[in-house]
């Protein structure tokens, strides 16, 4: 079996956990600000704030931008569902902004079109959530600008992008956004297991958001609220915040994996050549790159030219499937969910994402793919878009 995705450790990274556990404090100890401060300084960001998830980063990054009851949040529809529901979680309205036709990215195009309508309507975004998808960045210039404009604050959902660049500069620097989210699952850049990151250059949006991943508690007397003279207390709640936090055991993986990065994005751009090599005569659209970007190629998808074979979305994915190919499909449009069809959201609501939808394969995309695998991948592609069993 090849998965679509999988991590990449060593005997280094062995011995930074073993290194931990065998140490004084396996969590709340010192390795964890020592990974957000590596983080920190790869991106060219101020501040960095280490989470058990990039679903808890979001969530925080939320909190922290105010977003509440009433409020309302855009996002892409080709994304995790994660990325939508962080407003949720907040209270909020969610909604769509349909994707660039080339980058899959949200269209800054299209996001233009929905806030001159939304400001007529009354009823402007208070946060946009941009999505890195794949590891290519958004325009995220064009976004920014639209954010003075119309006065909306700015997540950018960097799951898919740790190691990547735009305009070349580091993908996490907040250079056009308030906040930068990381994912550090098993199948990401790099992993922690299970973690995320929140960036960010504001002083009082890293404090906001350290409270809110540590039950809202602070142990700096500075932040204390006055209690009766002979009381003693040595930490306080001021706000409600939540158990969010990475452990050390995690951050000593990751600081690990930090040293590897750049040669574990470097090789997933060779595997990415390769494959548009082995595909350029196959009916198949491989990922198109913006000369602005540099992909962190979390993912490569293609879109398969139903028009030019004579099979179906479906059976090419299950024909790959059975064949051990575990390709898989990134993303269903999020409005398509069950839970987000209840709302009112149905098919059709961005004719861009559902023609990607129809038409989109994320193939095995990972360093530890061997020549050999990635050989035999294309095979059973190319097998299964003329009709041949893979089992011949």
């Amino acid at each position: 079996m090849i998965p679509y995705g999988r991590q990449n450790i060593n005997q280094a990274d062995i011995d930074a956990v073993v290194k931990v556990l065998q140490s004084e404090f396996i969590t709340q100890g010192p390795v964890v600000p020592a990974f957000e401060k590596v983080v920190a300084s790869y991106c060219s960001a101020l501040h960095a704030v280490a989470v058990n998830s990039a679903t808890s980063a979001l969530h925080i990054a939320c909190l922290a931008l105010g977003v509440c009851k009433g409020d309302i949040v855009w996002t892409t529809p080709i994304t995790f569902v994660a990325s939508a529901n962080c407003a949720l979680y907040c209270g909020a309205m969610v909604d769509f902004v349909d994707i660039d036709p080339k980058t899959y990215n949200l269209s800054v195009e299209r996001l233009e079109e929905k806030l001159v309508k939304a400001e007529k309507a009354g009823t402007l975004p208070k946060v946009v959530i941009p999505v890195h998808l794949c590891g290519q960045p958004c325009d995220m210039e064009g976004i920014n600008s639209l954010s003075k404009y119309y006065g909306f604050k700015i997540i950018e959902d960097a799951s898919h992008a740790i190691g990547g660049r735009y305009k070349d500069e580091p993908i996490g620097n907040c250079r056009y956004s308030d906040i930068t989210i990381f994912s550090f699952h098993p199948v990401k850049i790099i992993t922690t297991g299970e973690g995320g990151m929140t960036l960010t250059n504001n002083k009082q949006l890293a404090k906001s958001m350290r409270l809110l991943r540590s039950h809202g508690i602070t142990t700096d007397p500075a932040d204390m609220h006055p209690r009766p003279e002979g009381e003693f207390w040595n930490y306080q709640q001021i706000n409600l915040g939540y158990n969010y936090r990475m452990t050390d055991i995690q951050a000593a993986l990751g600081l690990s994996q930090m040293q590897r990065l750049n040669d574990f994005v470097s090789k997933r751009h060779t595997i990415a050549k390769q494959y548009n090599q082995m595909l350029s005569a196959l009916p198949v659209v491989q990922p198109w790159q913006h000369p602005d970007s540099y992909s962190s190629f979390h993912l490569y998808v293609i879109r398969l030219k139903l028009d030019e074979i004579n099979k179906t979305h479906r059976e090419v994915y299950e024909m790959l499937r059975a064949a051990g190919v575990l390709v898989n499909l990134h993303y269903i449009p999020v409005y398509r969910q069950p839970y987000y069809e209840q709302m009112g959201f149905c098919a059709g609501y961005c004719a861009e994402a559902e023609q990607y939808y129809s038409e989109a394969i994320s193939l095995p995309m990972y360093p530890g793919l061997s020549e050999l695998q990635q050989d035999y991948v294309v095979t059973v592609i190319e097998n299964a878009l003329n009709g041949q069993d893979n089992h011949d």
